[in-house]
């Protein structure tokens, strides 16, 4: 049998909750299609050859996972790929309006494919790309958030220096 599945997603950047997700998928499916959306709406900080480079590099130990771009419909993608399984990361219950949402109106869209719900490890439910852009544009390590190669790239985008801390900025006092 030749279980598949996709896992589609912005991945800007990517974190270790999203390797967490692939990884457990790919012990449940024959093949992972790692679907990296291009989000034009969202307008993400990576291009969309950086964010397929760094997922790539962060899955190279897992032989049956592929990752790739599309654009458009998760469901057109799920069908191009030929399976009937959309994997989504939850973090926290918060997640869970929005994907049921989005899961809903999939199957309405098609029938025949499913979503999967997957939760993610307890110590990185909490992580999301938004805010680790923030916190290393503030000058924060977040290493134990992404692997050191995502690190970098969002210090170099963000223009942070390693180890180096943006000055506090105080409000200026009313004037009278």
């Amino acid at each position: 049998m030749n279980r598949k599945a996709i896992y589609p997603g912005t991945f800007d950047p990517v974190t270790y909750g999203h390797i967490d997700i692939i990884e457990r998928a790919s012990k449940l499916y024959d093949r992972v299609f790692v679907g990296v959306a291009h989000s034009h709406e969202k307008g993400p900080l990576f291009t969309m050859e950086e964010r397929v480079e760094m997922l790539k590099k962060a899955t190279a130990h897992l032989e049956n996972v592929l990752v790739e771009d599309f654009d458009g419909l998760v469901i057109e993608y799920a069908k191009e790929k030929e399976t009937r399984v959309i994997i989504r990361g939850l973090r926290m219950i918060s997640d869970f309006e929005f994907e049921f949402q989005m899961a809903l109106t999939n199957k309405k869209l098609s029938e025949d494919i499913e979503t999967i719900f997957m939760m993610t490890k307890e110590n990185f439910a909490y992580l999301s790309s938004k805010l680790i852009k923030e916190t290393v544009s503030l000058g924060a390590d977040v290493t134990s958030f992404v692997p050191s190669f995502v690190a970098e790239k969002l210090r170099e985008k963000l223009s942070v220096k390693s180890g180096n801390k943006p000055a506090l900025r105080r409000k200026k006092p009313p004037l009278k």
